[in-house]
């Protein structure tokens, strides 16, 4: 019987060790808030950069000058085999990335990360691609009870249909990347901050506080604010995520983070300080779906890749303030939200 495994096509470069100078990789997602800045640091250590992107979600204006751009779907075959001409690895950030969205619309969260996933995962093994990094989530921890940095081996158990599509998704690449021959990784992001975050009612408090207070109005708080989250700068993950492509390690999962907790009200209180002195929060009930607390043990990627976060929130907080000021207007509004 024939296998249903793809056959990879011969001559594609990255075969073993990661020398990736010369070889192209392919950002999906490339054209948003996280690949932009991947892509950007890749071009900037003169590896060759291709984007895929349907802009539903990414900005064209993000994509780095250098960079090669496939405008496309992740689960069309033909933008994907465009993309993946010649690609010696992948990076895969293409996704619906809202917890409580995923909620209410949980049919095309899992048909874009879970079953995007496979279907890219499958095309690189045809195309002959060597190496995929799978930009996962915190989201698949679910709750931690106790402020506390945990660890990649701390028990799955997510709450949201985002959450079990990333764990899922996690789960197939480990499975089926030896079976293909790609050596992969698994990031597991916190709450990623930093410029060209995309202003949406589900993702991003640190952009949803900001917007809410430019506009004159009190950030909302869903709880007590005491949650504590890892706000770790996108620069950083970015860096991250290039170091873990760079090196020769197979079958890892990382979490990247700071290792440093932050409350919601923290949050809230630097941004009012910087903004609007003296404005206070709204406060209202929790939503479903959300864990409690939220902070990365970052001790893996330190001694296996070598990675140190470098970005204070604190010192951040004045160029994430201006590029929001300069995004004011150009953007829908929504009801701010927050976690």
């Amino acid at each position: 019987m024939e296998s249903l495994l793809p056959r990879p096509e011969a001559g594609i470069p990255g075969e073993k060790g990661v020398a990736l100078s010369g070889q192209t990789v392919l950002v999906t997602g490339g054209a948003g808030f996280i690949g932009s800045h991947v892509a950007e640091l890749l071009l900037e250590k003169n590896i060759p950069v291709r984007v895929l992107d349907d802009l539903s979600v990414g900005k064209r204006e993000n994509i780095p000058p250098g960079a090669e751009f496939v405008q496309g779907d992740i689960l069309d075959p033909t933008a994907l085999d465009s993309a993946l001409d010649q690609v010696g690895s992948v990076v895969h950030l293409a996704a619906r990335v809202a917890i409580r969205d995923s909620l209410e619309h949980f049919l095309p969260d899992a048909r874009i990360n879970l079953l995007g996933t496979l279907t890219l995962l499958s095309a690189c093994a045809r195309k002959g691609v060597r190496r995929f990094l799978f930009a996962s989530s915190m989201a698949v921890y679910g709750d931690c009870p106790e402020p506390r940095p945990i660890p990649e081996s701390y028990p799955v158990s997510p709450l949201s249909p985002y959450g079990i599509s990333k764990l899922a998704a996690e789960q197939y690449v480990r499975l089926l990347a030896p079976r293909f021959g790609i050596r992969a990784l698994v990031l597991r992001y916190f709450n990623v901050y930093g410029p060209r975050q995309t202003f949406t009612p589900y993702v991003g408090v640190v952009t949803i506080f900001i917007r809410r207070l430019l506009e004159g109005l009190p950030p909302v708080i869903f709880g007590d604010g005491n949650q504590c989250r890892d706000f770790v700068h996108v620069r950083d993950v970015a860096r991250a995520t290039v170091m873990a492509l760079e090196s020769d390690l197979d079958g890892e999962v990382f979490n990247v983070g700071t290792g440093i907790g932050t409350t919601v009200n923290e949050i809230a209180s630097l941004l009012a300080a910087r903004i609007r002195p003296g404005a206070g929060p709204v406060y209202e009930a929790p939503h479903p779906g959300e864990v409690r607390h939220s902070i990365a043990d970052i001790s893996r990627i330190q001694t296996l890749l070598g990675f140190r976060p470098q970005a204070v929130f604190s010192e951040q907080v004045p160029e994430i303030i201006e590029w929001n000021r300069s995004r004011q207007g150009t953007e829908p509004t929504f009801p701010g939200e927050a976690v």
